[in-house]
């Protein structure tokens, strides 16, 4: 993120440019990243059961290429295949994230008499659009603040919308960044929601998502953030 103009008024932040679970790594074999470990993993079980694999509790071969593919695809490192628990808290995210289905203010914990309103679950890393108690759009994943820069958490408003916004600080493209605290905003990445350790602040979004967003919300329009991240 970086320099917010704003009628000529300039408003730093920190924006997030990667986001969910922020999981201590735990100790894996030591084996070089190019190599597939034989190691069997503390959620070796969990894991064969996500990815379908048989349920033996024993690493092989096709189990550990499984996981590594697993690995690769959502940015979790070293991606040697080991069922660690960073792995498997990703897995596990998805599986309460599934769960959630279409009712994703079940807890009813985002405000239903704001009128349209977006809302962001940091425990589950969910978002999604609702007018009152009508679902508009949603609920889709999303990566917040890792530990340390902690996407903050109550009633905001949109307050700027910048269409091609660039950080000025890490120089990258924050594409459809919709501002709602400071420098924390919806935008898109171009990285798997589930990629650890999480943003700087920022509810990173696929680019379908952030545009969907984009058209939905406008400036004044209520934002919710509530709950707690996993590992912050």
């Amino acid at each position: 993120m970086g320099d917010i103009r704003r009628r000529g008024a300039v408003a730093l932040g920190i924006a997030g440019m990667v986001a969910p679970l922020t999981l201590a790594l735990g100790a894996a074999p030591a084996q070089a990243a190019t190599s597939c470990t034989t190691s069997t993993g503390p959620y070796q079980k969990q894991v064969e059961k996500f990815l379908g694999r048989p349920v033996d509790g024993r690493q092989s071969a096709t189990d550990c290429k499984a996981i590594r593919a697993f690995q690769t695809k959502h940015g979790i490192t070293p991606n040697i295949g080991y069922a660690g628990p960073v792995t498997w808290g990703v897995m596990d995210l998805m599986n309460k994230q599934k769960a959630v289905g279409h009712n994703p203010n079940r807890d009813h914990k985002c405000p239903t008499n704001k009128g349209r309103i977006a809302c962001v679950n940091l425990t589950l890393q969910l978002s999604w659009i609702q007018d009152g108690s009508r679902l508009v759009y949603g609920p889709v994943p999303v990566r917040t603040g890792r530990n340390g820069y902690e996407t903050r958490t109550g009633l905001k408003k949109i307050y700027w919308r910048h269409i091609d916004h660039v950080s000025s600080i890490y120089h990258v493209a924050m594409p459809y960044s919709q501002f709602f605290d400071g420098g924390q905003a919806f935008h898109s990445v171009g990285l798997s929601m589930w990629n650890p350790p999480g943003s700087h602040g920022c509810v990173n979004m696929t680019k379908t998502d952030a545009k969907k967003y984009w058209s939905l919300l406008k400036n004044g329009d209520d934002v919710y953030v509530y709950g707690r991240k996993p590992g912050t």
